[in-house]
């Protein structure tokens, strides 16, 4: 298979955050026919629709022979290995990995669905996503900078590097 470029979507509000997401990014780069080829910043940014701390979040760009369900299995496990619980919708979480983009793909299953539908709606989305790639196209939906000012609202910080 030909590689993808796939965009993921990485956050955590529980334990060492900013540790997590760090070491899920370089861990990303690591799974079976992938490389790692962009990161943006780490960004805090307030829980929406959830309760607990403030999330860390970030997007990575892969390039991955995986195929869009294998991928998605793949990044289940990495979840696993920091401690995913899914107790109820929107809990607090040790680490959150999702397909935001595959390819050019527009996919609608029971498993899976990309580009993600709530992308275009969440700051800590789109401000990451467009610090790699400023004029990205969502398939389906046109430039990503579009939506930025329906985000406008929800507060979102770089975190300084150390």
């Amino acid at each position: 298979m030909t590689a993808v470029a796939a965009y993921i979507g990485i956050g955590a509000n529980l334990g060492d955050a900013r540790e997590t997401v760090t070491r899920a990014i370089d861990m990303l780069g690591q799974l079976p026919g992938t490389s790692l080829t962009a990161r943006s910043s780490l960004f805090r940014t307030a829980p929406i629709e959830a309760d607990g701390d403030d999330y860390v979040n970030a997007v990575a760009q892969i390039q991955t022979e995986l195929t869009a369900a294998d991928l998605l299995e793949a990044l289940f496990e990495l979840e696993q290995q920091f401690g995913r619980a899914r107790p109820y919708v929107n809990a607090p979480r040790t680490l959150d990995l999702d397909i935001l983009l595959y390819g050019e793909q527009r996919i609608d299953s029971a498993a899976l669905t990309i580009p993600h539908p709530r992308m275009t709606m969440r700051a800590f989305v789109l401000i990451p996503l467009l610090q790699i790639d400023p004029l990205l196209v969502i398939p389906g939906r046109g430039p990503a900078h579009q939506f930025v000012s329906g985000v406008s609202g929800q507060a979102i910080h770089v975190i300084p590097v150390d």
